[in-house]
């Protein structure tokens, strides 16, 4: 392992960061711990959000970036390349150049236990993570020189509203400066307008939005029936488009109603619970209306438009994801859990690997100790207690990340070498 330099010889560069003021922030504070800090902006919502010195607009073709990123790695003398997620074509371009290089490579991500906590781990996440090469066993011998108690799990997203807020406010950005950035060119597949307009509608949909998740919620808890919960993600989000075996989300419905139709026992039903940021561009209720009358299933089958999932999985016998993080709230409360794509927490101990018909039938338990192992592992190392779009969120984030980023050892190499920090107690961040 190259030896980690003192902050004082430290440089960053930043890319692309979660919508609003949290990159600006980091970056302030790592200049205060004596490094120096810049920031590569793709468009006017970048360049918004970094209202400091040290910003380096990128204007030229995609087809540029690359030999763009390797000049500056040498212009600067690089040494700590900082990302939000690692899969979009700029960063998986620019972590790969990195590596070759032995530059550090920081990747936030949401919470792999949401709602309270950020991920923070070095050279990838998700399906990129060091956690996909451990096994739980190597996690428990880590964790026998600690005893500490598990935090509950909470029941609220956190942030939400913020993090709308801040995300129609940056596609707003980034729409008013494509005269200036012209060779920009999102991540996904829509165009900045129409993410703008999306993001903007959600924002002021949400009291509509919340008196219809309300209602479904009601009918489903004063129903008297047992249900199966399958989790749903976004479709555009980078887990379920880099990371699972599914071309569309309409493919996962139809597995699972398929499934469910001919293992579920016949006064059973099914609960599709949307992602809390699911803004339409998938018309998930028609299609799901559409796939349970095909099976047979109209009356049996419910669609809930976000909202707390711990309302819905407190009741539920079971439940079935792609590879949501929302997936760990299901183990933490004992329910069998069968996901289909590549997940950081699809350990054999707690996680079903059975068809999913016969999944519906008698799922397996998981190992509700194994689970809780895991969970503390996590804890002790990449999840950080805070959040992207709340001030609250940020403020903790920061009293903590900055020493795991300037530290010689990550997260769950700290772990083992007995370096790691005392992680701070878990409070509101909303």
């Amino acid at each position: 392992m190259i030896p980690t330099p003192p902050s004082a010889d430290r440089r960053f560069l930043f890319l692309q960061g979660p919508h609003g003021p949290w990159f600006h922030r980091l970056g302030k504070l790592l200049r205060a711990a004596g490094a120096e800090v810049w920031r590569v902006g793709f468009n006017l919502g970048d360049r918004i959000f970094w209202p400091v010195p040290g910003y380096i607009p990128f204007k030229g073709s995609h087809d540029r970036w690359p030999d763009t990123c390797d000049q500056l790695f040498t212009q600067h003398q690089i040494t700590d390349l900082v990302l939000y997620g690692d899969t979009r074509p700029i960063h998986a371009q620019a972590a790969a150049l990195a590596k070759a290089r032995g530059i550090t490579v920081h990747v936030f991500e949401e919470g792999y236990l949401r709602p309270y906590w950020v991920t923070y781990e070095r050279g990838g996440s998700n399906g990129n993570s060091r956690l996909m090469t451990m096994t739980l066993p190597e996690m428990q011998a880590a964790l026998a020189r600690i005893d500490q108690d598990l935090p509950d799990t909470p029941a609220t997203w956190g942030d939400m509203r913020q993090h709308m807020f801040w995300g129609a406010l940056y596609h707003g950005c980034v729409a008013l400066g494509l005269r200036v950035y012209r060779n920009f060119r999102p991540h996904r597949s829509l165009t900045v307008g129409q993410e703008f307009v999306l993001y903007l509608k959600r924002f002021l949909l949400m009291p509509i939005h919340r008196l219809e998740r309300r209602l479904a919620t009601r009918r489903i808890r004063r129903g008297g029936f047992p249900y199966h919960l399958a989790i749903l993600q976004l479709e555009h989000d980078a887990s379920f488009r880099d990371h699972s075996p599914f071309a569309s989300m309409t493919e996962f419905l139809a597995l699972v109603m398929e499934g469910f139709a001919k293992g579920a026992p016949r006064h059973h039903h099914l609960v599709f619970k949307a992602h809390p940021l699911e803004d339409g561009r998938v018309p998930l209720s028609p299609e799901i209306r559409r796939l349970a009358a095909q099976h047979g299933l109209t009356g049996r089958v419910h669609f809930v438009r976000g909202g707390k999932l711990a309302e819905l999985l407190n009741d539920a016998r079971s439940a079935v994801t792609v590879n949501s993080t929302a997936g760990q709230q299901a183990l933490w409360r004992g329910l069998p859990l069968r996901c289909f794509g590549t997940a950081v927490y699809a350990q054999p101990e707690f996680v079903s690997t059975q068809p999913i018909d016969a999944f519906f039938a008698a799922p397996d338990r998981p190992d509700s100790r194994a689970y809780r192992s895991y969970r503390q592992y996590l804890l002790e190392t990449s999840q950080i207690v805070g959040g992207f779009y709340s001030a609250r969120g940020r403020r903790a984030l920061l009293r903590q990340v900055v020493d795991l980023m300037l530290a010689e050892h990550d997260p769950y190499e700290a772990l083992y070498a007995g370096t790691a920090a005392p992680r701070q107690q878990l409070r509101l961040v909303t």
